[in-house]
């Protein structure tokens, strides 16, 4: 029986339930705030953290897939400790974020560089997998990289390490897509080129477009898309969203759709009230509550939802073969 790895330890993908496959519990500057600790109140954070993944549980979802990676402050531990307090399935990932260099930490050795070498990224993501996170028994099960406006030098290089490290591990792929400047095109064509099975792939962000020549250019190539970005308005409304989901689940594309907001429990990237702001959709539950009675009244089944919130994500959880 095909197993998927959760911060509470491995469990069937068939005990997934109902999934949303693109949330955070925390988007955090570690840097900043191991130096500035003022900034940051850890204690309240992990109780606000368990207060909204509990209400999350309580509307129905089973499992989030957090895909937070070095580059966004991930801290394994943290997170454990608000998962104890909630019943609800998170699915860890390695890999690491950014639009263009990579850290400084690997310039200078590794393929290309000045001292050469072979990649340590590709064995970092690879104990992650493995053996375990940060020293933790918790293992990563997916791959994350990005891609925003344009394919750099260091998005190729991370984008190359983590299609490596799929093909020594068999784990499959998220990478973060910016559909306004077509780059879900350029990561299928990077990871195609390495060797890379297009249906292994989640092109997150897919729905921040209502482009739907686009969207089917990446569906027909094989890859899932992230309509994920449900509640973040300002990048494109809640109803042209929905439109667009209506719309390629009629034309049979729902197999190839995975649904989520790309909320977090804290992201310290926006003073305190900014998001609520800017963004008051842009919660955990906003699927739930909003955008799937709006799918159903669009015309998209019951079964049809399933198999975007239940079945997809099982499917690509399973290896391959």
């Amino acid at each position: 029986m095909a197993q998927v790895q959760t911060v509470r330890g491995p469990i069937p993908v068939e005990a997934m339930g109902t999934v949303l496959m693109h949330e955070h519990v925390f988007v955090l500057s570690t840097e900043i705030l191991r130096n500035y600790p003022e900034m940051w109140d850890e204690e309240q954070r992990i109780a606000d953290a368990v207060a909204r993944l509990r209400e999350l549980k309580d509307h129905g979802v089973d499992t989030i897939v957090d895909p937070t990676v070095l580059g966004l402050g991930r801290d394994i531990e943290l997170v454990a400790r608000v998962n104890a307090e909630v019943d609800l399935n998170i699915v860890p990932a390695t890999g690491l974020y950014t639009y263009g260099d990579v850290p400084f930490f690997f310039r200078l050795h590794g393929p290309g560089t000045m001292l050469g070498g072979p990649e340590l990224m590709v064995d970092l993501f690879v104990k992650d997998i493995t053996e375990g996170i940060a020293g933790t028994p918790i293992k990563a099960a997916f791959l994350k990289c990005a891609i925003e406006e344009q394919l750099t030098p260091g998005v190729e290089r991370v984008m190359v390490a983590v299609a490596e490290t799929h093909k020594r591990t068999g784990v499959p792929i998220t990478v973060h897509t910016s559909p306004g400047h077509g780059t879900g095109l350029v990561a299928q064509d990077i990871l195609r080129r390495e060797g890379i099975d297009l249906t292994r792939v989640v092109l997150g962000h897919s729905g921040d477009t209502a482009d739907l020549d686009y969207l089917r250019r990446l569906l027909d190539n094989g890859s899932y898309l992230g309509m994920d970005r449900f509640g973040l308005d300002v990048y494109l409304p809640g109803d042209q969203r929905v439109a667009t989901v209506a719309k390629l689940v009629a034309e049979g594309y729902a197999d190839r759709l995975v649904l989520s907001q790309d909320a977090s429990c804290h992201i310290d990237w926006v003073p305190p009230g900014v998001r609520e702001q800017i963004a008051p959709n842009w919660v955990f539950t906003h699927i739930q509550d909003d955008v799937l009675p709006a799918l159903r009244e669009a015309g998209v089944t019951e079964e049809q939802i399933t198999t975007m919130l239940v079945d997809n994500p099982r499917r690509y959880f399973t290896p391959a073969g």
